[in-house]
């Protein structure tokens, strides 16, 4: 229809919500215990095999649809502005993509909705203090431990002085495991001083 946006409104209402900001029990924060200090985490969407979130995530990272990005950006910086939990966060800092496979693609997915939760809590929008720099592997056959080992060596700080002392907000698309965001919260613990939140698109259901 005419006066919907990116997403039909039927489809719209049929997308599994995580609807976790209400309640104190929190998968989200769960999948971080025993493992990195997390002060906040929340996730938009319930990821599930050839679910919806899939094929909408699919879009935007392979169909170069990036507008959803900006679109389950805004929506959830809606939600993350509503809860005091969130209004500590000094930074936004997207998970981030190597630079040959930025090339391929052309656009980082998670950029669209990181933008979009900064604007909504009127923080900064900073891309250029996490850097990926090798291509891993593929992650599906290895153990966990060796694939967070695997992970880890890919991510360095760059520029700490601009977090160091803040309350960073990662965003990113997915959490499974979680390895990736456990790296990334490692290395830019490094500047000092840091307090991590996260903020995704989605958890696997």
């Amino acid at each position: 229809m005419k006066n919907e946006r990116i997403i039909c409104v039927e489809c719209l209402h049929e997308l599994p919500v995580t609807s976790y900001l209400p309640n104190n029990e929190n998968d989200v924060k769960k999948v971080f215990y025993g493992r990195i200090k997390v002060e906040e985490a929340e996730a938009l969407l319930i990821f599930q095999k050839k679910g919806s979130v899939q094929k909408l995530i699919h879009q935007l990272k392979y169909r170069g649809q990036k507008e959803i990005g900006g679109f389950l950006g805004e929506w959830m910086g809606t939600n993350l502005k509503q809860d005091n939990k969130f209004s500590e966060a000094e930074i936004v800092i997207p998970v981030p993509l190597h630079k040959k496979k930025l090339k391929a693609r052309g656009y980082n997915q998670v950029e669209g909705f990181g933008k979009e939760i900064s604007k909504a809590l009127q923080i900064p929008y900073v891309d250029n203090v996490l850097l990926k720099t090798s291509l891993s592997t593929t992650q599906t056959i290895k153990t966990r431990l060796a694939r967070w080992g695997n992970i880890e060596e890919t991510f360095v700080l760059a520029n700490p002085g601009l977090i160091k002392d803040k309350h960073v907000l990662i965003v990113d698309d997915l959490i499974t495991i979680s390895s990736t965001l456990e790296a990334c919260a490692t290395v830019l613990k490094q500047a000092g001083g840091v307090k991590i939140s996260i903020a995704t698109m989605a958890i696997a259901g």
